[in-house]
């Protein structure tokens, strides 16, 4: 009850973003995503985008692209396209999600980014699996004006957490949200909001109990219980889970396993927002790991120029023509 009354309050807090201009283009991105992405399209910009700050990380995650790639090396996105993407489109954008792949906290100037996003009027969050989450790093947050921060904890003891964090310290992760609510009591700060977040797999689903305790103790503002996208879903794997509703997957008489949801011709995703990676490249959406289509570099266009030219709005007409022809799109929950 302590975590919903949080998360109300977090909310209504966030409400002072929104002006006349925000909220007309989040009005035109839900008419285009009912009727079809020929509708209203010269009014069309995206009112959240994704930003990469970085593209490698130190953990081994069976399921993330980086993780199985093991990138502990890597890239950090240019600071001139994050300051002129923004720049571009804060008339329009609700939320800059500084996050796609790789680690964010292995990006020196995130703080820096996040600030110049809230000083523009945009809500923030960003994710990590908060290895670097000290107090150094935790107090240039706080001051950046971050709305929301996630931490991954996917387990309630090192043993379950590192079998899915390969590499992590379970003690680390919590360490680092201790940090977070320090500064905030220090500098009187609301934010940012601390969500736990517990990926429900098979390996882990027996400590459901045990981390929502955890995220109490551990002084996180909410716990939220994650479904997870596995990418050979279709085979049995032990990161399956067996409790329904904590799974994006149904299991079948013969074992296999396809997605609960029906895949309509239409996303929200691809109609109201992008992905801006480490190389400056535009994509459709974070599920296009691969970079397999992007619209285009901002170091050869603008942001707006790539969101509206020719790739952009073939592919939109593909997904509402005929979704399952894209892999990605097959595994995805989006609506």
């Amino acid at each position: 009850m302590l975590f919903i009354f949080r998360k109300l309050i977090h909310d209504l807090y966030a409400v002072r973003y929104l002006n006349f201009s925000k909220i007309f283009y989040y009005a035109i991105a839900n008419i285009r995503y009912v009727f079809g992405p020929n509708v209203m399209t010269r009014f069309s910009r995206p009112f959240f985008i994704s930003v990469e700050p970085a593209d490698f990380c130190q953990l081994r995650c069976p399921q993330c692209p980086v993780g199985m790639a093991a990138r502990n090396k890597g890239a950090c996105i240019d600071e001139k396209v994050v300051f002129d993407t923004i720049s571009g489109l804060r008339k329009s954008l609700l939320h800059v999600i500084f996050y796609f792949q790789g680690e964010p906290l292995l990006n020196p100037h995130l703080a820096e980014y996040v600030r110049f996003a809230h000083e523009a009027g945009i809500y923030t969050s960003t994710s990590t699996n908060a290895m670097l989450l000290n107090s150094e790093n935790a107090r240039k947050l706080v001051e950046s004006g971050l709305d929301k921060l996630i931490v991954s904890v996917d387990g309630a003891t090192q043993e379950v957490y590192e079998q899915y964090r390969k590499g992590g310290k379970l003690e680390r992760a919590l360490e680092g949200i201790r940090f977070v609510q320090e500064w905030k009591q220090k500098l009187g700060s609301r934010t940012p909001f601390v969500e736990m977040q517990f990926i429900v797999f098979g390996t882990n689903e027996h400590q459901i109990g045990e981390v929502k305790r955890l995220a109490k103790s551990s002084g996180a503002d909410s716990l939220t219980l994650k479904t997870a996208q596995i990418y050979d879903f279709e085979s049995p794997n032990p990161l399956h889970t067996s409790l329904s509703r904590y799974s994006r997957y149904r299991k079948q008489s013969d074992g296999s396993y396809v997605l609960k949801n029906p895949l309509k011709n239409r996303c929200r995703r691809v109609i109201s927002g992008a992905v801006l990676n480490v190389k400056g490249e535009v994509l459709t959406c974070c599920f296009d790991k691969g970079s397999e289509f992007s619209y285009g570099s901002v170091t050869d266009a603008d942001f707006m120029t790539l969101w509206q030219n020719k790739k952009a709005t073939d592919f939109r007409k593909a997904v509402y023509t005929n979704r399952k022809q894209f892999e990605m799109c097959r595994n995805c929950t989006e609506k």
